[in-house]
């Protein structure tokens, strides 16, 4: 449950000025309540905490981000070939994580969740705003087919290979790296997290 530090009548009028709807709060602690993309605004004092599934959106929008550069990083985990599937992914700007998650995605091949591993971290970096992605992975067969260096034979993953690549488009530059495990643990421990709730 992200927590924005911030004048909360600034943050009001952001939201205002993004057409998000704002309603008086519910308590007499709260000032008011948004919300917006699946994801609850709730500001109090000197702060708006953010609750929802999908909180990026109304993040991105409190925050005021607009372009800018991230890295990502993504990773996919399953229990058996196939079997119950997770994503992790964590998105890095300048100033450190902007954000970070973990999710089960039910059941899939190991290659199947990488690919839903950075489907999602595109999704969550899109709706941030950014427009420049460095992306990272420690599969290096899905890194080398997104980039066409590798074949894919699997329909559903040429499926995911073309929405990678739709998502991509959103972006001004991008890059995609294969990068050791280590590089990559982060992300890997919130998919496994994932699975292990």
């Amino acid at each position: 449950m992200p927590v924005i530090e911030c004048d909360e009548a600034v943050a009001r009028e952001q939201l205002a000025d993004a057409g998000v709807t704002i309603e008086e709060g519910n308590t007499g602690h709260e000032r008011w309540r948004a919300e917006y993309g699946g994801a609850t605004a709730v500001a109090y004092e000197g702060k708006v905490v953010v609750q929802g599934d999908d909180t990026a959106k109304l993040e991105a929008l409190l925050r005021g981000e607009d372009g800018g550069r991230v890295h990502a990083y993504f990773d996919g985990a399953c229990r058996g070939n196939p079997g119950p599937a997770s994503v992790g992914y964590v998105l890095v700007d300048d100033s450190g994580i902007v954000a970070e998650g973990g999710e089960t995605i039910g059941r899939a091949t190991n290659n199947q969740a990488e690919y839903a591993a950075l489907i999602k971290v595109l999704e969550v970096a899109a709706d941030y705003g950014f427009d420049e992605i460095h992306v990272r992975g420690d599969s290096e067969l899905i890194v080398k087919q997104v980039r066409g260096e590798w074949n894919t034979n699997d329909p559903d993953l040429r499926e995911k290979r073309v929405r990678v690549r739709e998502l991509l488009t959103q972006f001004d530059q991008w890059d995609i790296e294969h990068v050791p495990r280590e590089i990559n643990d982060r992300a890997d421990q919130l998919a496994n997290d994932a699975l292990d709730d």
